[in-house]
């Protein structure tokens, strides 16, 4: 069974930073051609896209964090990062992390809390 384990999260003041990391239990194989991604649920709202990496490595962001967070994966440590700057109260949210390959999996989840 896949497993994604989220972790970093925190509580941070405005203007600080946090690192987020998301670990695949799976085969470094499988890791590799998956594409992966970070989201974002707060409270009472939907959850929405903040970044996403291809398996070639090409990034794409949110407007709402463009600038300010940076996806990154380590392919050997089956790994996929979330580096958050400059980081905002309506950063707050539940950070989950996302696989795909063919389908999708989902980790459990980390909070994130941005005090102002």
């Amino acid at each position: 069974q896949k497993q994604l384990v989220e972790s970093g999260g925190g509580l941070v003041q405005a203007g600080g930073s946090l690192r987020l990391s998301c670990a695949d239990s799976g085969s470094s194989f499988s890791f590799r051609l998956a594409a992966m991604g970070w989201y974002r649920q707060a409270p009472e709202k939907q959850r929405e896209l903040v970044a996403t990496i291809t398996a070639g490595g090409v990034p794409n962001y949110a407007d709402s964090v463009k600038g300010r967070f940076t996806i990154s994966r380590d392919n050997a440590k089956n790994t996929v990062y979330l580096q958050m700057n400059s980081l905002k109260p309506e950063d707050t949210a539940v950070y989950y992390c996302r696989m795909t390959r063919g389908s999708d999996y989902w980790g459990q989840g980390t909070q994130v809390t941005v005090s102002s």
